[in-house]
């Protein structure tokens, strides 16, 4: 049978669902044998290089011509996304579990929508705020279950994808309408390039007190996979699946990380899924799916 655009982006898709999963395992590997904080060091390097690749590419300036209003935005949305999330994130996901970190991280939309409440007093309809509300319950659940088994550094590890996951939110909201003017994928690469020699400085002292020469190739394998698969060319795709399925017909595939995660993590890291874990991520995501999907249609 003859493929299609919508058949080829589907298995698209759905094949980075699986390596977006997998991700959260395969990085836990890298963490443990290079160290959270040598693998940002190293993640800033190759990050800067395949934006520097991609401006290039697309004939864009390696530095963006903002207006003198800008500049504040564009440097806030550095901080709080190239630095502080990926930042939180590595740390969060080395201390967490693949299948809390995943649930905590697809919570997403959720912390936005409390975000655009609290800044801009956008209004949620009662079927949102009952998502919320459910979501954060699920998101409760999980991490009440590691702190009765005084499990107190996966806790903090959860506590802080909590927070990555709001410098996320807050990045993606202050960030739209420089993405509108300039472009999404340009103001990505010009963030990640701004935040480079900060991400190099703070990370400097773990890379040199790391033993790098040891790592074996499995692990660089599990790095570079992690950075450029998952990471780069993983979101180069998923704009290519949103262009052609839709944002609301491809959006509903993030849904399938988190259980694909915790399955992955119980078979590659021997991860406990005990009944509060998947009670409290289903609640999770069915919260998530509840807000979102209750916003009225534009």
């Amino acid at each position: 049978m003859r493929s299609t655009p919508q058949g080829r982006a589907l298995a698209v898709g759905l094949a980075l669902v699986v390596i977006w999963a997998a991700a959260f395992s395969i990085q836990k590997a890298a963490y443990a044998a290079i160290g959270p904080g040598a693998y940002l060091f190293l993640r800033a390097i190759v990050m800067a290089m395949c934006s520097m690749a991609l401006l290039a590419w697309y004939k864009l300036p390696l530095w963006p011509t903002l207006a003198p209003g800008e500049w504040r935005t564009f440097l806030g949305v550095t901080v709080t996304g190239s630095i502080l999330q990926v930042t939180l994130t590595t740390f969060g996901i080395h201390m967490s579990t693949p299948f809390s970190a995943a649930v905590i991280t697809a919570c997403g939309p959720v912390v936005t929508l409390v975000l655009l409440l609290i800044l801009h007093g956008v209004r949620m309809r009662p079927p949102q705020m009952l998502g919320v509300a459910v979501a954060m319950a699920g998101v409760l659940l999980f991490m009440a279950d590691k702190l009765m088994q005084a499990d107190l550094r996966a806790t903090f590890g959860d506590l802080m994808m909590v927070g990555a996951s709001v410098a996320f939110s807050f990045y993606t909201i202050r960030i739209t309408p420089l993405a509108r003017r300039y472009g999404g994928m340009a103001m990505l690469c010009w963030t990640t390039l701004l935040a480079t020699p900060v991400m190099l400085a703070g990370t400097l002292a773990p890379v040199l007190q790391s033993s790098l020469r040891t790592i074996t190739p499995m692990i660089w394998f599990a790095f570079l996979w992690s950075v450029l698969v998952s990471a780069f060319l993983g979101w180069v795709a998923w704009n290519w699946v949103n262009a052609i399925r839709g944002v609301a017909r491809t959006a509903p595939l993030l849904y399938l990380i988190p259980p694909a995660a915790g399955l992955i993590g119980w078979a590659l890291l021997g991860e406990t899924l005990t009944a509060a874990k998947l009670v409290g991520g289903a609640l999770a995501m069915g919260g998530v799916a509840l807000a979102q999907w209750a916003a009225p249609k534009s």
